[in-house]
């Protein structure tokens, strides 16, 4: 598990990083349900702490409380990341340069996501 409880939730231009050690950029979930979200977010972290010249790896850490389980997940910003990573970003640009947003698909995950008023209210 992380290192003690220093240096937690540190915002840094418009991103707030769960914990910050002198190796890893630490994001916390209450569940894996799901990773690969998680590792494109830690990953973009990686990406602007690269950016104003700080190295680190990432490490997701999930604690289900129901089911008392834990599991660390750890993550490289390399040169294929961060490629497909700027690919993501252009994506996300050219989206949000649109006029008006494609309609919002729902699935079972959309009624628990922390962002369904911006797809549905």
């Amino acid at each position: 598990r992380s290192e003690g409880r220093n240096n937690t939730e540190i915002q840094l231009e418009g991103i707030k990083v769960d914990k910050l050690t002198d190796e890893f950029v630490v994001e916390l979930k209450k569940s894996d349900a799901d990773v690969a979200a998680t590792t494109w977010q830690t990953m973009y972290y990686l990406f602007i702490l690269r950016q104003k010249g700080l190295e680190r790896k990432g490490r997701l850490e999930f604690l289900e409380r129901n089911k008392q389980t834990y599991k660390t997940v750890e993550v490289e910003l390399n040169e294929a990341s961060e490629q497909k990573l700027t690919g993501l970003l252009a994506e996300i640009e050219a989206y949000l340069a649109q006029d008006k947003p494609l309609p919002a698909l729902h699935s079972k995950k959309c009624d628990r996501c922390a962002y369904y008023a911006y797809c549905f209210i």
